[in-house]
């Protein structure tokens, strides 16, 4: 026990004697790479290649505990990919990395995070704009596929469609679904309060126990809910149901008032918006804890 104790005296004694020796400029250089780290991280939450990073530093994981435990065969197949790891980040995360270049040269890498002055009423108007806009294509019989994104920022998806940045509408919502209208076969994404893009194309679920009346717009709002925390509002072209997949899960026979309330209770936490990114997820742990205590 007391070797124990003097070690832990000997770690605190080194860390003092480090400390005392430390300069400005050594501070400014781990701020640097902190904040390196942090864009990097931020990159990656905007799009789906975060998972692919977690797979690869499950691997790595992996491969130091084929060292320890002297796994031959293991180690062999693992340092052979790990010598090449350079090479697969760079094609795996190409577009991430072409992104973070573009900011660097038009001088965003410093700020460019959202703002929320007045997230509240963004929201909710814009909440109004689309639920008036589902009930009168539900009458119309016109598809709609409207993607609200929450704490998972939907970059990749963004840049398969469209980019229009404007303030909810139910005529712009509905212009933009109106049949043979260049957009209006793919995906709305909707941040912030803002429609940001239209005509996305979404991930098709690879459930096969979907009921067969459940065409490719609810495979597609499926997919995209498996794969994010999105909500995905669907307006069914044959029937006009409204529906909502979540979580990979479906819910169906909603109307104009019903879809409202089920979007304030997803896009609302603790009476404020669900924020985008980083902070959307300290929003949602907070709301947690409150919940459990």
């Amino acid at each position: 026990m007391g070797e124990f104790f003097d070690s832990i005296g000997n770690m605190f004694v080194q860390v003092f004697y480090a400390l005392k020796d430390i300069r400005i400029a050594d501070i400014i250089d781990i701020l640097l790479i902190a904040y390196v780290l942090y864009k990097g991280i931020d990159l990656f939450k905007k799009s789906r290649a975060g998972q692919l990073m977690k797979g690869i530093l499950i691997l790595l994981a992996v491969s130091a505990l084929a060292q320890w435990l002297d796994l031959v065969s293991v180690k062999w197949v693992l340092n052979k990919f790990i010598n090449s790891v350079i090479i697969i980040i760079a094609i795996i995360f190409q577009p991430e990395l072409r992104r973070a270049l573009e900011r660097v040269g038009r001088g965003q890498l410093i700020g460019g995070g959202h703002t929320f002055d007045d997230g509240r009423d963004k929201t909710l108007r814009c909440i109004d704009a689309v639920c008036k806009s589902c009930a009168s294509m539900q009458e119309e019989k016109i598809g709609a596929l409207i993607v609200f994104e929450r704490s998972t920022l939907l970059g990749e998806i963004v840049d398969t469609g469209t980019l229009i940045d404007a303030d909810a509408s139910p005529q712009l919502v509905s212009n933009i679904f109106f049949p043979k209208s260049p957009l209006h076969d793919g995906a709305m994404i909707i941040r912030d309060g803002r429609v940001l893009s239209a005509g996305c194309i979404l991930p098709l679920t690879a459930n096969d126990r979907l009921h067969s009346s459940l065409g490719t717009r609810h495979r597609a709002a499926l997919g995209m809910s498996e794969n994010s925390d999105a909500a995905v509002v669907v307006v069914s072209e044959e029937t006009g149901i409204i529906s909502i997949a979540v979580n990979g899960e479906i819910t169906r026979n909603y109307n104009s008032i019903t879809l409202r309330e089920e979007l304030m209770k997803l896009l609302f936490i603790d009476d404020k918006p669900a924020v985008s990114g980083i902070k959307g997820i300290f929003k949602k742990v907070k709301s947690l804890n409150k919940k459990s205590k």
